[in-house]
């Protein structure tokens, strides 16, 4: 048993390592090379309180180089909008469309919590907060403002929208 749990600690210790190398890595070619397209996303999307390194590159690589037409194909892209179910006369929502990109979604709404913790007074949370008084349900809710919130971010980066309340970090 102490030999099984010495290789798995050395285990975790290399992808630990394998892990810090990557970030150092990252943060080095971001320093290295700020001017090129991609960095210059990566480093105006951390500007925002609540949207750290990891974010703010796997969303460039994965949504914002892309050239997506406008907010509709991006909340699409992400997977972030509705299924609906249309029969005849019958029309409901049967949830999330699960056609997207699975890793967007999962990250849009990890960043959708953690920016209800960091960006209180912006309009988004307010609509959020709002919504869920108004009994809401709180997971639906969050899902609809991670499409919101990847809509302002798609903004900010390419017209140069500020989302209305969002707290920046000097340049």
């Amino acid at each position: 048993m102490h030999a099984e749990l010495r290789r798995e600690m050395a285990h975790l210790r290399f992808i630990d390592d394998q892990i810090r190398r990557i970030k150092d890595e990252r943060l080095k070619q971001l320093k290295q090379a700020p001017q090129q397209p991609l960095n210059t996303r990566v480093l105006q999307l951390q500007r925002i309180v609540g949207v750290g390194t990891e974010t703010a590159d796997m969303l460039t690589h994965e949504v914002l180089s892309r050239d997506l037409r406008d907010h509709r194909a991006v909340a699409r892209y992400a997977g972030l909008t509705g299924s609906p179910d249309e029969s005849g006369s019958r029309r409901r929502e049967k949830g999330l469309a699960k056609a997207g990109n699975a890793r967007v979604r999962r990250g849009m709404i990890r960043l959708a919590w953690r920016f209800l913790l960091h960006q209180k007074d912006s309009a988004m949370t307010q609509w959020y907060q709002a919504s869920v008084a108004a009994g809401k349900k709180r997971k639906t809710m969050v899902v609809a403002l991670a499409r919101k919130l990847l809509i302002a971010l798609w903004r900010f980066v390419t017209m140069g929208d500020i989302p209305q309340g969002v707290v920046l970090r000097p340049a």
